[in-house]
């Protein structure tokens, strides 16, 4: 019985075998959390470095 009902939905859906799941899940949810914080950090170190810079410059 299932394997009939499994052939019927492939070849109704053929194209439904083609596709393939995204099985990355929380490591890759992490990892974009990570990359996100250190660009975040870079940034923050960035505009640091120039306001420090720009400061120090002034007239006073």
């Amino acid at each position: 019985m299932h394997q009939l009902i499994g052939t019927l939905v492939s070849l109704q859906y053929p194209h439904a075998q083609l596709r393939h799941r995204d099985e990355r899940g929380l490591s890759q949810s992490t990892e974009n959390a990570i990359l996100l914080a250190g660009a975040a950090a870079v940034a923050l170190v960035i505009i640091t470095v120039i306001t420090a810079y720009v400061s120090d410059r002034l007239p006073r």
